[in-house]
């Protein structure tokens, strides 16, 4: 009886039991759901907004660079202007400078471009690029603001913070991987063109450590002071694709690198006739066709000022090309193929600055200009001051580069680009004698250093033999 007794309680102790628990079940459910609820409204007053998150999500950018907002019809051009320019170093500058030497140099004068492409393309990764588009900072204790006006930042040392989403903060439309790679091209022939002036008598060695220290110490810091946000193009100087930049820069500093090497072994004495003028005449057609690349490219985009600048590339160098054959005619009763290519050049040269800021006749004017203003420097002046210019590198590039951006604070047209509201004569002056003055002393103390380490001149043994056998080992039949 005990036993049932003491049954019915633990029956009725466990039947109480089992009644009471989904209210305690229930109230523990309700006290986790209230504390899972303040848990989230917590969280969701400190989680960031979406603007936020997207914010927290992207890349930092530096402070040249813009996110992109990819153009495809403009970054197509710049693709195919790209090609253009590296096309008027590869093979075009090597032809044109490889056919005007004697044949014992041919091979000699057209590595030399072939190794300033490799050094100066490979350094405008490394430092170059960030010296001439990216933003300069505090430097030695002079203000990043006064330090902007002459070179860029080291922010991009070896491309860092660029990436496939960043362009450049003044071209948004384009990857800044193939702007980099536009003004590589740039970079590899401005000093490609001062080897036509110490043509035939520098050492290899020399020529690749003069190259890798001017690119970085003369190229870069004028490329940033006119086109990267410094001191010249802030003061309003024009240069729509490397008056000043590419030509006088390479010309004045040919000059100088021609003075200090010295004259070539029997210059004056000797007949230095072209060795193969067909060469001269497939290089100089080749640079005319990239030369669309350099100029029209030069406007980003296949629109208004791509074309004006464009047709006035055309006219410019076919009006110097003949202007010069006339003059050369009327002077030596004989017109030469190398003089019209030469005229050539020089109108292509001359109208650069000019190309995307001035009308058609503005730039037949400047074409025809160029012609006869180049021959007296390539023939007249040089024998008058006896320097050797093997090639003409300053009596073609330098004189016809501060002839076009002279003229083009002349010709400058609002109706063509906005731009040249404002272009003056002076204000491009001034600018032309900046850069003469930075190339011509950058260049003179570059050449100090090579004199001293590597050397420059090849011994008078190498130069009579010719430099294709003496440095290369090779023959050009």
């Amino acid at each position: 009886m005990k036993t049932w007794i003491k049954l019915t309680r633990v029956a009725a102790a466990a039947a109480a039991l089992l009644m009471t628990a989904p209210v305690v079940t229930v109230a523990h459910a309700a006290a986790v759901t209230a504390e899972a609820a303040a848990s989230e409204s917590v969280a969701a007053s400190e989680a960031p907004t979406p603007v936020e998150a997207a914010e927290a999500e992207a890349p930092k950018l530096l402070a040249h660079q813009a996110p992109l907002e990819l153009d495809g019809a403009a970054s197509s051009f710049v693709f195919l202007s790209t090609a253009l320019v590296l096309m008027m170093t590869l093979p075009g500058l090597a032809l044109f400078y490889g056919g005007m030497v004697r044949k014992k140099n041919v091979i000699a004068t057209v590595t030399q471009s072939v190794a300033v492409s490799c050094v100066a393309g490979l350094l405008w990764y490394v430092v170059g690029y960030s010296i001439s588009f990216g933003v300069g900072s505090d430097l030695f204790g002079v203000p990043g603001e006064t330090v902007n006006k002459f070179i860029g930042g080291f922010d991009t040392f070896l491309l860092k913070g660029v990436t496939k989403e960043t362009a450049f903060s003044l071209a948004p439309g384009l990857p800044e991987m193939l702007w980099i790679s536009y003004q590589m091209t740039f970079a590899i022939i401005t000093p490609a063109l001062i080897t036509g002036a110490f043509a035939e008598r520098i050492k290899l060695s020399g020529l690749i450590l003069f190259m890798a220290l001017w690119s970085v110490f003369v190229y870069a810091p004028i490329c940033h002071q006119v086109w990267g946000g410094g001191y010249m193009g802030g003061m309003g100087v024009l240069d729509f694709a490397g008056g000043a930049v590419v030509h006088v820069n390479s010309g004045v500093a040919g000059l100088v690198a021609a003075i200090f090497l010295g004259r070539r072994k029997g210059y004056g004495t000797e007949e230095m006739a072209p060795n193969n003028l067909i060469f001269v005449m497939i290089g100089c057609s080749l640079l005319f066709v990239g030369w669309i690349g350099f100029n029209a490219g030069s406007a980003w985009a296949p629109d208004g000022i791509g074309a004006a600048a464009l047709l006035n590339t055309l006219l410019a160098a076919l009006a110097a090309g003949l202007s010069w054959k006339l003059v050369e005619w009327t002077i030596r009763r004989k017109p030469s193929l190398l003089g019209i290519l030469s005229g050539i050049v020089a109108g292509l040269v001359a109208i650069t600055p000019a190309a995307g800021f001035v009308n058609p006749t503005g730039a037949l004017i400047i074409g025809l200009l160029a012609g006869p203003f180049c021959y007296i420097f390539a023939s007249w002046v040089k024998k008058l001051l006896g320097y050797d210019d093997s090639l003409d590198a300053f009596g073609i590039h330098g004189a016809g580069g501060f002839l076009g951006a002279i003229l083009t604070g002349v010709f400058a047209d609002p109706a063509i680009n906005s731009l040249s509201e404002g272009a003056n004569v002076m204000t491009q002056l001034y600018g032309l004698l900046f850069t003469i003055a930075w190339s011509a002393v950058g260049t003179f103390i570059i050449l100090i250093i090579c004199k001293f380490t590597t050397g420059l001149r090849v011994s008078e043994a190498d130069e009579e033999l010719g430099l294709d056998s003496a440095l290369h080992d090779e023959v050009h039949h």
